[in-house]
């Protein structure tokens, strides 16, 4: 058969569609029955060969027309007759995918609309329907629109990516015991070299303690923000690294979400608590201790660590300086092994510097989340690539994490998410704040601080010690 020439496959490219897929397959089926129909042989193998073939066939022909009655195109004209006055006054209309695109404005609050404007399109269509609004730009004009899709080919699409099986708890729970093993594996590198199996425990145990507070405070807060909007979330997913221990964690959205606000508000959650609590991690240790010098327990932490970034540079900065052959350096800083840090404030920062990798403003990762809701899906995009790109130079630099989350996130959380119902209501003036607060603190802990410690005479001694 010449595609070419075919209708069929015409319609399809023009439009996709499940129907028009369906209808493809139908006629591919269609067409093999004939073939079969018209070959004959004597050869009892090969006859019964065939047969097999054609009942298989056959069968396949019935679910296809099953299948085209479960997702079949709304009529778009019956539906255009549902909008008006006291819901959204459509003015144009074009055909998109099994449902259609309606052109116009809204005339009434859009939580009011929406369930209202969903029952009488059902009604209209004889099934359950799904409306999105948005906004579309055409020729530098913004015009509002409501799309139309039949429930069923959401729901297939979202049962298409489920994790919410068997297999994916099993897997969930597997990510979960290697974090926690890379977890302990990390915790060890940072005890002195003649520690014994109490010192490990007492150096290790709050480190590993802190870090799984951290991550079932955050989850907790997550799945609580994605219940009160009534979103389903998957299993979460553990992301072990040798590097830190742990990566972050991450899920989908296993429904839609309300509106942009649902959109910023559950990865801000996550990302919020788990800021906070490493904050609050940091500062009891340091209240317990009552010094910066680690405490009984302390672990010895790599110079460099405090002054990669303008964040934990700052730390240092407020601190004050200790110069010996390691640089400069936290107080107390014994040579040949470094900081001493208590391992619950080392937690901390840790849990800081993660929370800071999963706000980057990246595909699916919480930053990219957030941007998507703050910035819209073409700017969230264009962040996306950027943020990418930049990974990618910084591993070819030498960073082996940047390579690494770099390809994580671009390949295994690249895309977008899919639209909420309410596209067209803006988060707020509130929310964008708190959002570019959230981004302030991802730069300050991730950037490269590449001219180390003190490279600013503003952030130099004496201002931030009170010396003067």
């Amino acid at each position: 058969m010449d595609w070419k020439t075919d209708e069929e496959f015409k319609k399809f490219m023009g439009n996709p569609s499940i129907e028009a897929a369906i209808k493809l397959e139908k006629k591919r089926a269609d067409r093999k029955l004939k073939e079969l129909d018209r070959e004959t042989s004597d050869n009892p193998l090969v006859g019964l060969f065939n047969k097999l073939v054609r009942d298989s066939l056959s069968r396949e022909k019935e679910r296809l027309e099953q299948a085209e009655e479960t997702f079949k195109a709304l009529d778009l004209n019956k539906l255009k007759s549902c909008f008006g006055f006291d819901t959204f006054f459509a003015t144009d209309v074009r055909r998109f995918g099994d449902g259609g695109i309606f052109i116009g404005n809204l005339r009434k609050p859009i939580e009011e609309v929406i369930p209202k404007l969903e029952k009488k399109l059902a009604e209209a269509a004889g099934r359950e329907v799904v409306v999105w609004f948005m906004e579309e730009q055409t020729n530098d004009i913004t015009k509002q629109a409501c799309v139309v899709q039949p429930k069923a080919e959401m729901d297939l699409q979202f049962e298409s990516t489920k994790l919410s099986t068997p297999w994916g708890y099993v897997s969930a729970v597997a990510l979960c015991v290697t974090t926690f093993g890379t977890i302990a594996l990390t915790s060890g590198f940072f005890v002195k070299p003649d520690a014994t199996i109490n010192d490990y425990l007492n150096d290790v145990a709050p480190l590993f303690g802190g870090f799984l507070t951290i991550l079932g405070v955050s989850e907790i807060t997550t799945r609580v923000t994605a219940a009160r909007y009534g979103v389903k979330l998957s299993p979460s997913f553990l992301v072990p690294s040798s590097w830190t221990g742990c990566l972050g964690v991450m899920n989908n959205y296993e429904s839609l979400l309300p509106n942009k606000k649902a959109l910023f508000d559950i990865p801000v959650a996550r990302t919020a608590s788990a800021y906070l609590t490493s904050l609050v991690l940091a500062i009891a240790a340091f209240i317990s201790d009552g010094s910066f010098n680690g405490g009984d327990n302390a672990l010895y932490i790599r110079p460099q660590f405090f002054y990669n970034n303008p964040l934990l540079s700052f730390i240092q900065y407020v601190v004050g300086p200790y110069t010996d052959d390691l640089g400069n350096v936290l107080p107390y800083a014994v040579e040949g092994l470094g900081v001493p840090v208590d391992p619950l404030a080392f937690a901390g920062l840790l849990g800081m510097v993660v929370t800071s990798l999963n706000l980057l403003p990246c595909g699916r990762l919480e930053g990219g989340r957030i941007a998507q809701a703050m910035f819209g899906r073409s700017t969230a995009t264009l962040l996306s690539f950027a943020t990418s790109l930049l990974l990618g130079i910084g591993g070819l630099s030498g960073s082996v994490l940047c390579l690494a989350w770099g390809l994580f996130a671009t390949f295994f959380r690249g895309g977008e998410e899919i639209p909420a119902k309410d596209e067209i209501t803006p988060i707020g003036n509130d929310r964008f704040a708190w959002g570019c607060v959230l981004f302030l603190i991802c730069f300050l802990t991730l950037f490269p601080n590449g001219g180390g410690t003190f490279s600013s005479s503003f952030f130099g001694a004496p201002y931030f010690r009170g010396d003067l």
